[in-house]
Formats: C-alpha cells, structure tokens, sequence
C-alpha cells in the first residue's frame, strides 16, 4: 500500500498540538488545586480568586483538548501501523524529538527552580506538589515518546494502552478533584449577580452624594437621579431595591444577596458595626451576608 505522508504527518501535527495543550491546562489545573487545597495566609483574595478561575479555564480546556489528543494519536498510530510498520515519517520523527528536546528543557529548569528554592529555605509543601506533578507528568509523556520513537510498542500495543489508560485515569481524577474546588455553575451565576448589586448601589450612592452637592438635600426618590440613563433594576427574582432618607445627612440603600460576600468588599472590616441588623457605616465597605442587607450611607455636609 502506498503511504499517505501528508495524512500522517498533519495527524502527528495535531495529536502533538493537542498533547502540549493538554499537558499545560494539566499543570496549570493541579497548580490551581494545589493552591485552594493548600492555603498561602500571605496570599490576597485576588490570588486565590485567580486560582479558582486557572481551575476553571484548564477544566474546559482539558474537557477539550484531552480527547482531541486520544483520537489523533490513535489515528496517527493505526496510520503509521498499517503503512509503515508502526516507524514514525522522516518529518513525524523531527516533531517528536523537539518535543522531547522541550520536555527535557523544561525539566531541567524545573529541577534549576527546586534546587534555588531550597538554598533560599523556601521549600513548601504546595511546591513540592508542585515539583512533583510537573516531574510526573512531565516525565511521562517525555518516558512514553522517547519509548514510541525507538519502536518499542510496535509490537506491544497492550503496553500503550496502558499509557493511554493511565493518562485518563490522571486526568478524570484531576477533573473531579477540581470541580470539588470551584463553585457549581449555578452559584457562580449568583455571585455574579450579588457583584452587579454592589455595583448598581455603589452607583446610586454617588449619585446621591453629587445631588447633594448640587441641591444641599437628599433626594426623596432615586427616580430623580436617572433622568438620562436607565435605573438599576434587582435581578429577576430577587426583591427591589430600595432606598430611604434617615435624616438630613443619612439615608439606606437596601437589596438581597444570594451569599456571603468575598473578601473583595472587606477592606474596612471595622465599619460593620450592627451585625444582627446588618448595617454597615462605613461609606466605603459594601460587605454584606446573606439575605436582605442594608447599608447607612452619610454624605459630607457642604462648607458654608
């Protein structure tokens, strides 16, 4: 039979496209994992927050990618069997050894990292997770190809299977093991819509600020605030705003969350001052619980 080499080498080209995706959104899914799982006291919200969105991106991209890279090597594999004996094209051999020549590389800088952060004492244990997840994965697909190429499974296709049979069992259990770490889909959708509310009080609350500025009383109404743009509106199922004047200087905007909030809106933590009421006095700090929550607001007198 005569030999398609431009069918095998562009399935060679995706089946090692697709590995190269997949081994990073692995890393980067088990970095991620091994951050939340084991907690920094010196890391920020933010860090952490970006941590659970790595975990998400690399599970969408591993649900993706992962099984495009199954089915092109096996294409590729049942291609090179039946044409050429399981022996990898001229120009097929030329991608696998830059990829391993990559994969070497990147152990070895791997092994360059470990060695300095253990003469600067800052080994820790979600590092050496870390270290080790790299060199496993890593090292296997490096241990997997470098065995390909010399022909080593031409007449062991049971021994490639196992390969392939293990990198699934890794991947499904990194699958698993990550979504236990993220919120479902549903309470992501919430939480975004308790950051939209925020986001509209903190905007009515300025406004009321400036119409105080200009007129030296506040506002019965929020309507009269929103004369050229539209006026948030609470979410879908969720009750109304609502805005009330204390006194003179003070009023309330009031809505309902769906859950606590992040650490995003704790940055003055000693302005919650009526916990049961859930009251917050601090013009500044939008952290709120659950359920309907009230915030005093007081604008700045203006000078005589």
């Amino acid at each position: 039979m005569k030999r398609n080499t431009q069918k095998n080498f562009i399935l060679q080209l995706g089946s090692l496209i697709a590995l190269y995706i997949s081994v990073t959104t692995l890393l980067i899914l088990i970095f991620g994992i091994t951050n939340l799982r084991f907690l920094d006291e010196a890391a920020s919200y933010w860090e952490n927050e970006s941590s659970r969105e790595a975990v998400r991106n690399s599970i969408a991209m591993l649900i993706v990618f992962f099984p495009a890279y199954l089915v092109f090597t096996r294409l590729s594999n049942q291609d090179r069997r039946k044409y050429s004996q399981g022996e990898y094209s001229t120009f097929a051999k030329w991608l696998v050894y830059i990829s391993l020549l990559g994969g070497i590389l990147i152990l070895l800088g791997d092994l360059v990292t470990l060695i300095m952060y253990f003469l600067n004492g800052e080994i820790t244990t979600r590092f050496l997770v870390k270290v080790f997840a790299l060199l496993a994965i890593v090292g296997g697909a490096l241990h997997y190809y470098i065995l390909d190429v010399r022909g080593y499974f031409k007449n062991r296709t049971d021994k490639a299977m196992y390969f392939g049979m293990g990198a699934i069992v890794v991947v499904i259990a990194s699958l698993l093991f990550g979504y236990s770490y993220i919120e479902t889909p549903s309470e992501v959708r919430e939480m975004r819509l308790d950051e939209q509310q925020v986001t509209d009080l903190r905007d009515t609350y300025w406004r009321i600020d400036e119409y105080y500025r200009q007129q030296e009383t506040l506002p019965e109404t929020t309507d009269v605030l929103y004369t050229q743009t539209r006026m948030p509106e609470a979410p879908e199922g969720r009750d109304s705003y609502t805005y009330s004047v204390i006194d003179d200087t003070t009023f309330e905007l009031c809505a309902t969350f769906a859950a606590q909030s992040s650490a995003e809106y704790q940055d003055f933590p000693e302005a919650s001052l009526v916990i049961e009421e859930k009251i917050l006095y601090d013009n500044h700090n939008w952290e709120h619980g659950e359920g309907k929550v009230c915030f005093t607001r007081k604008v700045q007198e203006i000078a005589e």
